[in-house]
């Protein structure tokens, strides 16, 4: 049943959407967690519950198997896709949010207010797959039995066509990219901008039940009952988390910007692989209490001075292969010169010969019908009428100059 209400009845709320551990069976509760109500946790909602392997052959088996067939190499197929994504750094096999409107003072699990943020939630995730078509939703479960009311929402990000590895593969940037979600800068990554939107379309189902959407630019209180010490250790965990997503989108960036000037030849080609296959182009996972500070110092930074060192690598050896090539188109334009006039001249030379030729075997005959000494006698005659005539022509511009 939809609130109405008027202006004047509106109650505000803050709208909380932060990255999740991940932890399935935490969601799922096959075991509770100190901050949990066990005698609750029947009131909490089970929307969907699948193994994620198995959501990773509906969406990759047919992908993986075409991009099998086109290795010549056995030892670039993927035997497991899966366990490819899990052992890499680049992408993490599935994403984890954690939606929540108001507080625990505000909104408590017990509390008629609570009941109204459950609703609230349901309606929110009904349209939640629908608005996002490259995120599959694998587990998602509305928790009853903790301080306040909340939602975990576990999604395989993916995206189709791609022009590298599977053709449909597991990207978070590209996903959301799909969906419309552009980054343009540090601070508005495709991340920040999607959370936006689903903050924006939780509003919208909150103003129905008669709550405004209270922006305070702060992280509101959490849900659990842990200390504040803790819970100022989460907050700094999920900054450096997001901090994280926004450096594997800006590797995943470059990389596709790397792999556009690798196409050019097979030796780039080598290079690409490189890249995706090797320990040195990966960031790994932060370590516990690291700060994003000394995370973008120790790693982030000295992975994109090896990028820029490739990127220029990359453009170098495809500006000597252009040389390379344009070298080559010029040697066969003089190839082709050179050879019609070598062609002009074998054709003269030909018709010279067999002109030659004819003449020799008609002489031949004349031999062979009047007879040698006929022959003779007259080739001496004409070499003598010849030379007559050469004289002839050499004594009349001498007669000429006399008179």
């Amino acid at each position: 049943m939809i609130i109405k209400k008027k202006d004047s009845d509106y109650i505000r709320r803050t709208i909380s959407i932060c990255v999740g551990k991940g932890s399935v069976n935490h969601n799922s509760r096959e075991f509770n967690a100190k901050n949990t109500d066990p005698e609750r946790t029947p009131l909490n909602t089970e929307y969907c519950n699948e193994k994620i392997k198995d959501v990773y052959h509906e969406l990759f088996d047919d992908a993986l198997q075409r991009y099998n067939q086109k290795q010549k190499r056995a030892d670039r197929k993927i035997e497991n896709y899966y366990e490819k994504i899990r052992s890499g750094k680049q992408e993490k096999t599935f994403h984890e949010i954690i939606i929540q409107v108001g507080n625990c003072d505000n909104m408590n699990a017990k509390s008629p207010d609570g009941e109204l943020a459950e609703r609230i939630l349901d309606e929110y995730y009904q349209d939640f797959q629908k608005r996002n078509s490259y995120l599959k939703v694998f587990s998602a479960h509305l928790h009853m039995d903790e301080a306040t009311p909340h939602l975990h929402i576990d999604f395989v990000p993916f995206t189709t066509k791609s022009k590298r590895g599977l053709d449909t593969r597991v990207s978070l940037k590209q996903a959301l990219a799909n969906q419309g979600f552009i980054g343009n800068s540090k601070h508005e990554t495709e991340w920040s901008l999607w959370v936006e939107s689903e903050k924006e379309a939780l509003s919208k189902v909150m103003e129905r039940y008669g709550v405004e959407w209270e922006q305070k630019g702060t992280h509101e209180k959490h849900l659990s009952v842990y200390d504040y010490e803790k819970k100022m250790r989460s907050e700094e965990v999920e900054k450096l988390t997001a901090e994280s997503e926004k450096l594997n989108l800006k590797v995943e960036e470059l990389t596709e910007k790397a792999e556009a000037l690798m196409q050019f030849n097979s030796d780039i080609s080598e290079i690409t692989e490189d890249f995706y296959e090797t320990d040195e182009f990966k960031l790994p996972e932060p370590p516990p209490l690291m700060t994003a500070k000394v995370y973008k110092s120790k790693f982030v930074e000295p992975l994109f001075r090896k990028l820029l060192d490739l990127a220029k690598s990359a453009v170098r050896k495809c500006f000597e292969l252009q040389t390379q090539l344009n070298s080559i188109k010029l040697w066969g334009k003089a190839d082709k010169v050179n050879a019609g006039q070598i062609l002009a001249e074998n054709r003269t030379l030909t018709e010279q010969n067999e002109k030659l030729n004819r003449e020799v075997q008609n002489y031949k005959l004349l031999r062979k019908i009047f007879g040698d000494e006929q022959i003779d006698s007259l080739v001496v005659k004409a070499k003598e009428t010849e030379r007559a005539s050469r004289q002839a022509r050499y004594r009349k511009p001498n007669q000429r100059k006399e008179r």
